[in-house]
């Protein structure tokens, strides 16, 4: 009886050890991340990659996004950022699928302890760029909340700079003036809680290149980026997300 339950014994621990070596076969190994924020550096990803499709964000190697991202849209996409260890640390955004024809995206970033940062890549599937924005985040004491633009309208041609107008401010100067292509403003204080459509024009007209409702609508305390995508020749629009 006693070597029986020797026997059962070592089965059972063979049977458990199997298990958690299957496990390990199965599932990627993720970046490691860190609850403490001030030991650690906040990222977050948005695509403005022309016709880009199932991107994976892959960090030293190993992958930290498990739905893909697309044309349009930020990681992760029910948070406002990823944590990642500080310091040099190699990025690789790349569409997986077989059938693809989009050119792997890889560059350096130093991060800081305590500081939150932006990727915004951009360009086509065959040419992708990428700039990598810190984040300069200031939480207001009144009921406002923060917002910046991002410019990443595209063209092989040679493009102007624009002016963004807010309907909801009662102003005629724009609220982000001569702003160039790939690039990001700074935050501004804004008016929370208020529906709100922005004008975007190329600097110097008067006809606006893309007309769109802010969405969703603005927390106040939160800070937010609101970026054009889109062929300036083409379809063109305005993706609003929260950056804190």
């Amino acid at each position: 009886m006693k070597l029986l339950k020797i026997i059962i014994i070592n089965l059972g621990a063979i049977a458990i050890s199997s298990f958690y070596t299957s496990c390990n076969k199965e599932t990627p190994k993720i970046a490691a991340t860190q609850s403490g924020f001030s030991n650690s550096a906040l990222v977050q990803v948005f695509s403005a990659t022309i016709t880009a499709a199932g991107n994976k964000i892959y960090v030293d190697g190993n992958p930290v996004s498990g739905a893909a991202v697309g044309y349009g849209g930020v990681y992760p996409g029910t948070a406002f950022a990823f944590e990642l260890s500080p310091g040099a640390r190699s990025f690789l955004i790349k569409d997986t699928l077989d059938t693809t024809h989009q050119v792997p995206l890889t560059f350096s970033q130093n991060l800081s302890a305590g500081k939150s940062y932006t990727i915004f890549t951009y360009d086509t599937i065959t040419s992708p760029k990428q700039v990598t924005v810190l984040n300069n985040i200031e939480i207001p004491s009144d009921t406002t909340c923060r917002l910046r633009f991002a410019n990443f309208i595209y063209s092989t041609a040679s493009l102007p700079n624009v002016d963004v107008y807010s309907f909801s401010s009662g102003t005629t100067s724009p609220v982000f003036s001569n702003v160039p292509t790939d690039s990001v403003t700074n935050f501004i204080p804004y008016a929370a809680g208020l529906p709100d459509t922005l004008y975007v024009y190329a600097t110097g007209t008067t006809s606006p290149l893309i007309v769109k409702k802010l969405v969703p609508s603005l927390v106040q305390t939160r800070s937010y980026t609101s970026a054009c995508t889109g062929r300036f020749s083409g379809t063109k629009t305005i993706s609003t997300f929260a950056t804190y």
